[in-house]
């Protein structure tokens, strides 16, 4: 989650706006090639960064060492079009304050994001020239759409996760539906405003930054949670049916 001073830090909450860029975890290689994103979207696509080193990404013949911009812009432009329809329906899906079809929607929704999120995960790291992120403006208010879902999620927006499932113990914690949704689009929106303002590899940065840092684990735990509600609901009713 983002919060009102700038960069993210490790945690996925943003240091000051005057800060350096993070040199650390998946931001590491500043020396990465500058159009790994779109490289990346191609299996098999090998990208040599300037120190010498290779990424290889995910499958095909192609070799590069800069992919042409037209490829970085359209893989932005697909992603931008992912966040844009998940945003869309999530205010939707709030306004109509219908939990019969809402939760499945939302399930639908979040399993869309997150093909977006595993392409951003997939390439190489996203590097943006400028050393400091440009302003975005005040970030948006989502208070209402918080609202609205929880309103809509009433009896099933608290879900129990497994924090860490590799830790010992694994730790549980309690979250709720309607703030993860809301703080994924926060999130989701911050890179959405680069991208209308023609900052596309801030956009790209911010997206991936945020998918492995925050937004990820987010979606793929309300992820877990619509399913567990919708399986619970059929599967349930159906052994009633049969008993």
């Amino acid at each position: 989650m983002p919060d009102v001073n700038g960069r993210p830090d490790a945690n996925g909450l943003r240091a000051e706006r005057s800060a350096r860029r993070p040199h650390t975890g998946p931001r590491a290689s500043r020396g990465a090639a500058k159009a790994g994103a779109a490289a990346g979207t191609k299996a098999g696509t090998e990208v040599r960064t300037e120190t010498g080193g290779r990424e290889m990404t995910t499958a095909d013949e192609l070799t590069t060492t800069e992919a042409p911009p037209s490829e970085v812009e359209d893989f932005a432009q697909e992603i931008a079009d992912q966040v844009e329809s998940f945003l869309i329906a999530l205010r939707e899906i709030a306004r109509a304050e219908d939990l019969a079809t809402g939760v499945p929607m939302l399930l639908l929704e979040v399993s869309q994001l997150m093909l977006a999120g595993g392409r951003l995960g997939a390439i190489s790291d996203v590097v943006p020239v400028e050393r400091f992120e440009p302003d975005t403006g005040p970030d948006p208010d989502l208070d209402e759409l918080r609202e609205r879902l929880g309103y809509l999620l009433t009896d099933v927006d608290v879900y129990t996760e497994v924090f860490d499932p590799y830790a010992q113990p694994p730790e549980l914690l309690n979250g709720r539906l309607s703030d993860d949704l809301a703080g994924i689009a926060a999130a989701l929106v911050h890179g959405l405003k680069h991208h209308r303002a023609g900052r596309i590899d801030e956009a790209l940065w911010w997206w991936q930054f945020s998918y492995l840092s925050s937004w990820g684990a987010e979606a793929g735990a309300v992820l877990r949670a619509l399913h567990s509600v919708i399986a619970h609901a059929r599967l349930d009713s159906a052994r009633e049916d049969s008993a």
